[in-house]
């Protein structure tokens, strides 16, 4: 007796198949024109045209640039959201594919063009299994992903995570072959807050520095110590990164200067981690003030918080992509300390971030790359794994 698990895996792959030119097609097109942060116009575009050839419903404009849909099923139930991110990168592309950037200084050099006609794989196969689904399948195309304006938290300001029950976005990933797919437990990315200290002291000529406060010298001895907070404060094992990227004092030789800037980031893989940090940091900085007769103004700004993917949702998805791809599909832990502001998607409901393989044959890609080639087969792979992942679970 035939399994119906294995006639809707073989169903879901046909279907993704027969649509790969068309998609791939697309994803040229939007990688031949990108369009960074809220000004994804003309891909939205393309999306709305896309899901209105589908015959579905699409709302625009929401979140200024972004595109939502829900295909809504033949019975009550829950609301999954799935996310795909449309916008490029400020890089110049030096891959001279022939369907390369049209436009000087941008590029998908993330791999959004990929996400994007991946999931509109996605809106096309659901629909066909209308009539089992338990609930609705919210499908939103968003912009702005890689600036510090996040188009995550416009769109949910416009509605987006509204009633949502589970949530999950995709992202390719070069260091896995085209065709793999990647679960992760725990933390997928780190959170990103950014610090401005300005230490302020007394300035004087170099030959009299008793005269003054030397603001410098205190710099110095604060980006040793807020060192301390990763190196002596923070479990090794749930560790986190504090880099110092940007120090100006003074303008000459022989002058001691009023005030010394620093600038950094810091990265954390759990909220506890994050909020230790941000106390140690405005502790440290105190003592500093303190002990060196400085006065030390901090703006520690909080920007996404990590996307930390839900134990219940990664046993859930295992064995149904697993099935669907005929091989196990185990979690494991993720290195990555980049961020992504899919986390305030996380924030609001059990949710995750699935990794597609992208990597091409013989090619050593990594993201935010001039010269990044994405394995066009991982828009294949990407489709089935969203597509049956949402049937599944909004059919029990």
């Amino acid at each position: 007796m035939t399994d119906y698990k294995d006639v809707l895996a073989r169903d879901i792959s046909a279907k993704s198949e027969s649509m790969q030119a068309h998609l791939i097609a697309i994803r040229r097109d939007i990688h031949a024109h990108p369009e960074l942060g809220f000004d994804t116009v003309r891909t939205a575009h393309i999306v709305e045209q896309e899901l209105l050839r589908l015959g579905l419903t699409p709302q625009t404009g929401v979140g200024r640039s972004g595109v939502m849909v829900d295909i809504v099923g033949a019975h009550p139930g829950k609301t999954v959201l799935l996310r795909a991110d449309m916008d490029a990168l400020p890089i110049h592309e030096q891959t001279g594919l022939p369907f390369s950037s049209q436009y000087p200084g941008k590029m998908h050099a993330c791999g959004h063009d990929i996400h994007t006609a991946t999931m509109l794989g996605v809106a096309a196969i659901v629909p066909h299994y209308r009539a089992q689904l338990h609930g609705t399948l919210r499908l939103i195309f968003q912009p702005a992903e890689e600036t510090p304006d996040s188009g995550a938290e416009a769109m949910i300001a416009d509605g987006a995570a509204d009633g949502v029950d589970l949530a999950i976005t995709l992202h390719n990933k070069p260091e896995l072959a085209a065709g793999e797919i990647g679960l992760t437990r725990g933390a997928s990315t780190a959170s990103s807050d950014e610090f401005d200290v300005v230490v302020h002291g007394k300035s004087t000529h170099a030959a009299r520095p008793h005269m003054g406060t030397d603001p410098i010298i205190a710099a110095v001895n604060l980006v040793s110590q807020l060192q301390t907070i990763i190196s002596r404060e923070l479990d090794p094992a749930n560790s986190a990164v504090l880099t110092i990227g940007h120090i100006h004092g003074g303008n000459t030789h022989n002058i001691i200067s009023d005030s010394c800037l620093i600038q950094g980031t810091v990265r954390a893989k759990s909220p506890a981690a994050r909020a230790h940090i941000e106390e140690a940091f405005k502790r440290i900085c105190a003592g500093v003030a303190l002990s060196l007769n400085v006065r030390v103004e901090v703006k520690y700004q909080r920007g996404v918080p990590p996307l930390m993917n839900d134990d219940a949702l990664i046993d859930a998805l295992e064995p149904i992509l697993s099935h669907q791809f005929g091989k196990a599909i185990i979690a494991k832990p993720s290195a990555s300390f980049g961020a992504e502001d899919f986390s305030l998607f996380t924030e609001r409901a059990p949710g995750c971030q699935i990794h597609i393989g992208s990597g091409a044959p013989g090619r050593d890609d990594h993201l935010h790359n001039s010269d990044y080639q994405p394995d066009e087969r991982s828009i294949h792979a990407g489709t089935q794994a969203l597509a049956r992942l949402a049937i599944d679970l909004l059919s029990k």
